[in-house]
């Protein structure tokens, strides 16, 4: 079994295409495909290097900060379900439905 597994963690990566794998989370597809808008000029609007180099940085850096919201969330959802089944007791946190006392008149 691969090493590296989907988010859901039921599929080995190997036996996914990136196509699926993508579908499963669009923003990261929606970054990848903004890369390749940038390699194929597709705008039209970078006429120098440095332009088309800031923005595969700025590209780059907003996939990395997606592909880390993405995976603390997955570990938050595991972690949470490994916790429901070792002590089905506990209860989940959920916000109070009350607005709370009202004012009194004076």
């Amino acid at each position: 079994m691969s090493e590296r597994s989907n988010q859901a963690g039921c599929v080995p990566s190997d036996r996914v295409s990136i196509e699926e794998r993508l579908q499963a989370h669009p923003h990261i597809k929606e970054r990848i495909e903004a890369l390749l808008d940038v390699v194929e000029n597709s705008t039209q609007g970078l006429q120098k290097a440095d332009e088309a180099e800031q923005r595969m940085i700025e590209e780059l850096r907003q996939i990395g900060q997606q592909a880390l919201q993405a995976w603390a969330e997955g570990q938050q959802r595991k972690q949470a379900a490994q916790l429901r089944q070792q002590q089905p007791s506990v209860r989940q946190h959920r916000k109070k439905n009350s607005t709370g006392t009202p004012a009194m008149d004076v």
